[in-house]
């Protein structure tokens, strides 16, 4: 696809990613009251959010290559529906088991949203105005990933678990509602897949995708992104609440600032795509994470906080646009194929990030975490910058 960017198209695409964002966090304030309406412990309830996390990345991996065989738009599209239901479903469930198993149909349907929405993007944008169109396609994923805890909070404490349930599968009927109008009179959005694409290519799309060398620097550096990311940010609320005393209600307040730091990229991208570039991108961006987790490790007050927080809110989406765009670039013919294990890298990346900084927070408590992350950062900036400049053309 040519010519001028399908803007509306991609506004609903970023309503849907939108909604997929916030169905992985809406449970996660709602433990208790299941736990206690259901009568079981929060920890074995909390199989509805693990369970949810192992599908919905799973999906991501095997489910984006159906872009690469049909319409992309129209998938996510279908998909929306058969999430919207699968979280009625949730509302619904009279047992753990019913709700475990209808939060799995939630993570199947809804994970492969955002790689098939980028795929969608990076064959309808050419590349040299693709990365300002993917940074504005972000606000979808980052107001999703705020407001789904809010909705889960507010709504739970308000209204109850179930009637969460239903509001999200609500957002989920209204962005299928409007991707079907722009499918119905758009034809960008009804693109047919690439001759060839049957089933049995989908091992070659994958080689397509590991086989080159740049392919695979992208989901090295994917993969390490989101580890050192999440290793510490994972841990910045429990910090605060035994370092600061702030209570749990605090903490949230504080760390929603991230999404506020990510809005600010958003709608400053073009300027800063313009100004400093890819290379630049990731070079200032290493270096404001290195310093908002330096502030983090050592500063002495607990305000401190809101400003690193939201430092890492700019200068993490910096560096992660950056690897979006290029994913989009790894392998133009099997796009989907290749954003699905871009993203799965980065859901592998998460958990080993999580997962390795445990014992030290357990021991130590999270300051040696972020002092490791302020090295970290720009030791795989300087990595990145270097394999930027010479990427091939």
């Amino acid at each position: 696809m040519s010519g001028a960017t399908p803007t509306r198209a991609i506004v609903f695409l970023a309503f849907a990613g939108f909604a997929s964002q916030a169905m992985v966090r809406v449970a996660d304030p709602l433990l208790p009251q299941i736990a206690q309406d259901i009568g079981t412990t929060i920890g074995t309830a909390s199989v509805i959010v693990s369970g949810y996390a192992v599908a919905h990345a799973t999906m991501q991996l095997f489910g984006a290559p159906l872009g690469d065989r049909f319409p992309k738009y129209a998938l996510v599209m279908l998909l929306c529906i058969l999430c919207a239901g699968a979280t009625a479903a949730c509302g619904f469930s009279d047992s753990l088991t019913a709700l475990a198993f209808a939060r799995l149909a939630c993570g199947l349907t809804a994970g492969a949203i955002i790689p098939l929405a980028m795929a969608f993007i990076g064959d309808a944008v050419p590349y040299e105005r693709r990365q300002p169109v993917l940074g504005r396609f972000l606000a979808g994923q980052i107001l999703g990933l705020v407001s789904g805890q809010i909705i889960g909070g507010v709504v739970g404490d308000h209204f109850g678990w179930r009637t969460v349930f239903f509001v999200v599968a609500g957002i989920f009927v209204l962005a299928a509602a409007c991707l079907l109008t722009e499918f119905l009179r758009n034809p960008l959005t009804r693109v047919a897949a690439r001759s060839g694409a049957g089933w049995r290519g989908l091992m070659s799309d994958y080689a397509s995708v590991f086989m080159q060398r740049w392919a695979l620097i992208i989901l090295f550096g994917a993969f390490v992104e989101f580890a050192i990311m999440f290793g510490a940010f994972a841990y910045i609320g429990a910090d605060l609440h035994a370092r600061a005393g702030l209570s749990f209600s605090a903490v949230g307040g504080v760390l929603a600032v991230f999404g506020a730091g990510g809005l600010a990229y958003v709608m400053n991208v073009q300027r800063l795509v313009d100004r400093l570039g890819q290379i630049g991108l990731v070079a200032v961006g290493g270096a404001m994470m290195a310093t908002a987790n330096i502030a983090l490790a050592v500063a002495p007050i607990w305000w401190v906080a809101f400003g690193a927080i939201t430092v890492i809110g700019l200068g993490f989406h910096m560096v992660h646009n950056t690897l979006q765009v290029n994913a989009t670039q790894m392998a133009p013919q099997a796009r989907a194929t290749a954003l699905g294990v871009f993203s799965s890298a980065l859901y592998l990346g998460q958990s080993a990030g999580v997962a390795a900084a445990a014992p030290v927070v357990d021991r130590f408590g999270a300051a040696p975490v972020f002092a490791g992350a302020a090295l970290a950062w720009p030791i795989l900036c300087w990595w990145l910058v270097r394999r930027l400049r010479r990427r091939p053309a």
